[in-house]
């Protein structure tokens, strides 16, 4: 299917399904679509653990869940499914190239870096951090690398560590946001895991300019976004907000169980606070400011006290702590469960975001494929965009 088919398929399917994933159950106790398809909302709040979790892992399987309910819904699975890029071998790159680099963002550049092809021209390692893919790059094509990064510590480091590997990598200390000199044309854009705005730069600028090629693999897709998400590309339907981008970016697969339990218990004190907050002010949800990590250290009692001094509520009395921690937990379960119906357009949010960037680089008369670089084990974020000019 070529990329505008897609596109255009999955506006049209996720802008029919935007009751099912618009929604946040954290903020709204029972979505409207509870009523819509009350046996789904059922089945849902009756899972047991085990199957929420695999249900929020897997989104085909709860994709499947909801087409079981709603036929509809089974438009979207085929529509997210991209193939994996060929993997090309990498020049012999020695022992030492690695150095400073965790295991697992080793795995993702060597993934993001075999998925990718030089064509000769000079590469730009966009908000490159140490340089460490820029750094591979230059060791393996043989190629001049110039790492921007506006971190004059990390440029530093990343020096040093590219004199030690003896390869072609310069750094620019400038900000990726403001600078008018970079990217420049003929040059080979790659940006793994450039967040929201930075990626978009790179790509619009990059074809304002001339980039000879693009390899991109996109993250974090709500930074910079204002209130709603403006498109690059055309005649999209849709209007995402910057709730709806965050969705897209919500799985992780790396989280400890002592890292899923203090998620679990956060959510579940905050909800406590938000239904002690419902019930005193007889106001709906509210975005939280941050929290500080102290105060989910105590007891449920002191956090139920210092966030309602913080938020100018009544102070509870010292007998309705018990009652409203029970609250958050049963909360914190049926928000669990209801959640997997948005989650599972998790991907089909991601999808979008990334055709939107790829056909843009279509009508700027670039040849482009839109696949995954590793799986999703090693990354969720693993969509990578690759272009050439024609």
């Amino acid at each position: 299917m070529r990329l505008l088919e897609r596109q255009q398929a999955l506006d049209t399917g996720l802008l029919g399904f935007r009751n099912l994933w618009h929604p946040q159950p954290f903020r709204e106790i029972r979505p409207d679509w509870c009523e819509q398809w009350p046996a789904l909302a059922d089945e849902l709040l009756a899972l047991p653990d085990g199957s929420v979790a695999y249900l929020n892992e897997d989104l085909s399987a709860a994709l499947s869940l909801l087409a079981r309910h709603i036929p509809q819904v089974s438009v979207i699975g085929p529509l997210t499914k991209l193939r994996a890029m060929p993997q090309h071998m990498l020049a012999e790159r020695g022992a030492h190239w690695a150095w400073e680099i965790p295991g697992r963002k080793r795995q993702q550049i060597e993934a993001f870096a075999a998925a990718t092809e030089s064509g000769g021209q000079p590469v730009l390692d966009w908000c490159g951090g140490k340089g460490h893919l820029g750094r591979l790059l230059a060791q393996a094509w043989q190629t001049p690398v110039h790492t921007l990064e506006i971190d004059a510590g990390l440029c530093e480091s990343g020096s040093a560590l590219a004199r030690r590997a003896d390869v072609m990598q310069e750094f620019v200390i400038s900000d990726a946001m403001t600078t008018e000199n970079w990217p420049q044309p003929g040059q080979h854009a790659v940006a793994l895991h450039a967040c929201g705005e930075l990626h978009r730069r790179l790509i619009q600028q990059g074809a304002e300019r001339g980039v000879g090629r693009f390899d991109v693999a996109p993250c974090c897709y709500y930074r910079g976004v204002a209130e709603f998400y403006r498109p690059l590309s055309e005649g999209l339907q849709l209007s995402l907000s910057r709730d709806d981008t965050r969705l897209a970016v919500t799985e992780t697969v790396t989280a400890s169980p002592r890292e899923t339990r203090k998620r679990d218990r956060e959510m579940a004190w905050k909800l406590g606070f938000d239904a002690w907050r419902r019930e005193v002010s007889d106001k709906a949800y509210r975005s939280f400011k941050p929290v500080p990590d102290a105060w989910m250290r105590t007891e449920f009692s002191d956090f139920l006290v210092k966030m309602s001094e913080r938020e100018g509520l009544p102070v509870p009395s010292s007998g309705v702590a018990d009652e409203f921690e029970a609250r958050g937990w049963q909360r914190r379960h049926d928000l669990m469960r209801l959640s997997i119906v948005r989650h599972a357009f998790r991907r089909a949010i991601e999808v979008w975001l990334a055709l939107d960037l790829a056909v843009f680089l279509e009508t700027q008369d670039y040849v482009v494929n839109l696949g995954s670089f590793c799986e999703r084990q090693l990354t969720p974020r693993n969509l990578l965009i690759s272009a050439r000019r024609v």
